[in-house]
């Protein structure tokens, strides 16, 4: 059996928020443009239900996502409990805007309704996903300990499940449970695929589960401009500033002197620029990159629904997150922020401790 899985991206919170599920997504793709029934694929049934559903997916599709949350939490109530898919979306949305209560209860209908084991593993992981997150954001040891009995669940459903170990892991190092979550973190490397985007991080958690508990910046990789593939976990060591722009905003081209500037000033030190462009036009991009000499790492996401835009839930440009050495995110500024302050202070604590490294060995 492949195992579940809840990898995709999706909005940022401390080391990324839920992964939207690819269940879910398709079944959005499948009600729009044909196909297996939404009843094959877990969408509503009554006829009223059905009717909301497309509005809630109309309501997604145009970003309008408090509406989109409002009218898939309509959709599952009229169908009585049992749209699968509306589950996973109000798990989602409610997350993301911290309605705790409507994400619980959805959760919760899933792990009524699953009766297959991958089912039930997956239910299981979104009811402990709602808790980590909301324990997360109140800082809740008892939410943690139910967070990760929820894993757990998971688990014993489906052992094959690397989403499940890791964030049980997470789970364990807030409650303090270090030996446990470090086994938890070497049992996701045992089974999870080799291109995970996580398993450098798990490697670094089990080296220093300190890290585990830290506002960490999400994991992520891209190919830039250039053909170097690009990962925040192999940056490890060097202070990364994210600069998120493109050329039809006008307060970005007006940072971008202070942008190069920062670059002529830490050159050769541990500090990496990577720029990551919302312009859907590629040559335009390419053209305006070699007029004006941005000569650091350049990135094309497309958009604000770009992958990585999502991951940190950016909506509106200039953005720059600046994240230290070991990868937890330090500060986060909208606009022309003066930032090369904070990034002299990265950079020299970055510089300090590769100095201790080169001693000790």
């Amino acid at each position: 059996m492949a195992w579940p899985s809840r990898k995709e991206g999706d909005k940022m919170r401390p080391e990324g928020a839920m992964r939207k599920t690819a269940f879910a997504t398709a079944v959005i793709f499948t009600f729009c443009c044909g196909s297996p029934t939404m009843a094959q694929q877990g969408g509503p049934t009554n006829p009223k239900a059905r009717k909301t559903f497309k509005e809630a997916v109309g309501y997604a599709q145009h970003h309008a996502d408090q509406q989109a949350l409002d009218a898939f939490k309509k959709a599952d109530k009229q169908d009585g409990g049992k749209c699968a898919t509306c589950q996973a979306e109000i798990v989602r949305y409610g997350t993301e805007f911290q309605d705790w209560k409507a994400a619980m209860r959805a959760a919760q209908e899933e792990v009524a309704e699953a009766r297959a084991s991958r089912d039930t593993a997956l239910a299981h992981y979104d009811l402990g996903y709602v808790l980590f997150e909301e324990a997360l954001n109140k800082h809740n040891a008892e939410i943690f300990t139910q967070s990760h009995e929820e894993f757990a669940k998971a688990i014993a459903a489906a052992a094959n499940f690397p989403d499940a170990w890791f964030l049980d892991g997470r789970a364990l190092a807030e409650l303090k449970a270090d030996d446990a979550a470090k086994a938890e973190f070497a049992q996701y490397l045992k089974i999870a695929p080799a291109n995970d985007i996580d398993r450098e991080r798990a490697k670094r958690y089990i080296d220093d589960i300190q890290l585990a508990r830290e506002r960490m910046a999400p994991a992520f990789a891209v190919t830039t401009m250039d053909g170097q593939r690009v990962s925040l976990d192999g940056l490890h060591g060097k202070v990364v500033l994210l600069d998120f722009w493109a050329t039809w905003c006008e307060p970005c081209r007006e940072a971008l002197p202070n942008m190069k500037k920062i670059a002529r000033t830490f050159q050769g030190q541990p500090l990496v620029i990577l720029s990551v462009s919302l312009d859907p036009d590629a040559q335009k991009w390419k053209d305006f990159v070699a007029k004006n000499g941005m000569t650091w790492l350049q990135y094309r996401d497309g958009g604000f629904e770009g992958p990585i835009s999502r991951l940190f839930d950016v909506h509106a440009i200039p953005h720059t997150f600046t994240i230290d050495a070991d990868g937890v995110l330090r500060d986060e500024h909208i606009g022309d922020a003066s930032i090369e302050g904070r990034l002299k202070k990265l950079v020299a604590q970055a510089e300090s401790t590769q100095t201790e490294q080169h001693q000790a060995q």
